[in-house]
């Protein structure tokens, strides 16, 4: 564990580098940064999912815990998008990452992701996104009403009792870890009154980009923002999968990145990161836009 200082907050960083004699693998490869979502995640929804696989594959792998997030400083204010996006740019920076990054975001750490590729376009080398959109102001609206319900019923201890109960200690954790961060912050006031790119600057991003929908989440419906704003994007849809698929189904999200940094990235996973259904086949089962 390391706890850094970028853009003036202390900031903890997780890094994984790729086996010195994996098969295949070059040396100085290229660099993944792994970007959590809001309020009940941190870095460990990567570090247990994908992180180890994108090691395997060749990839520098650096996952932080987002300002106010995990052990990252809280401070009390500062949540709009562009804190975030100068908190990005400054753990890059005193990390020493200079060639173009793959960049993968969770909920609104994809978000988060093309906000920093809509303002460094030559430093993004690819965008993959799960459960997540540009940031666009119908996502914004999405989100602010989803962390100020959030923000209600956590602050109700008899909400969080039920929880307990219903979802396990696990889940009860994860909801008061939340009501900390809401409570203790300005997220929900600080985060609507973020400066959007404008829809051209963020269809001027032109990496390749991979966003994958759970079929049973109401942020499936942004996908055809996606589509159009990105044409060249490649849509993935889970059927039966929620807003939560990167810990629900981790083994399928690892098959559909590492299938992706394959065919549209020109990456080349070693034979420990080739997914179950070997490194020829596409990953299943999935929708394809």
């Amino acid at each position: 564990m390391s706890i850094l200082r970028a853009n003036g907050l202390a900031v903890h960083v997780e890094q994984l580098r790729p086996p010195e004699a994996a098969p295949g693998v070059p040396g100085g490869g290229p660099t993944a940064v792994l970007i959590h979502g809001l309020a009940t995640d941190n870095l460990a929804s990567w570090y247990l999912s994908m992180a180890h696989p994108l090691a395997a594959a060749g990839l520098r792998v650096i996952m932080y815990d987002l300002r106010g997030h995990g052990r990252s400083e809280r401070p009390p204010a500062g949540y709009t998008l562009d804190h975030f996006v100068d908190d990005l740019a400054a753990l890059l920076a005193v990390l020493d990452v200079t060639g173009p990054v793959h960049l993968l975001g969770n909920s609104f750490g994809g978000t988060i992701a093309f906000g920093y590729a809509a303002r460094h376009p030559e430093q993004v080398a690819a965008i993959a996104a799960v459960e997540s959109s540009p940031p666009t102001a119908a996502w914004f609206g999405r989100v602010a009403k989803r962390l100020d319900a959030a923000a209600a019923q956590l602050t109700d201890e008899h909400v969080l009792a039920r929880i307990s109960v219903e979802r396990g200690e696990r889940a009860s954790r994860r909801a008061r870890t939340a009501r900390e961060v809401l409570v203790a912050t300005s997220l929900t006031r600080d985060l609507p009154a973020s400066r959007l790119p404008a829809e051209e600057r963020i269809a001027a991003v032109r990496c390749p980009g991979l966003w994958v929908y759970g079929g049973s989440s109401a942020v499936v419906e942004l996908a055809p923002d996606v589509e159009r704003l990105l044409p060249h994007a490649r849509i993935v849809t889970v059927p039966g999968q929620r807003h939560s698929i990167l810990i629900d189904q981790p083994d399928t999200v690892r098959d559909i990145v590492l299938s992706w940094l394959r065919q549209d990235c020109g990456l080349h996973p070693g034979p420990a990161a080739a997914g179950r259904d070997g490194p020829d086949q596409p990953p299943s089962p999935v929708t394809l836009h």
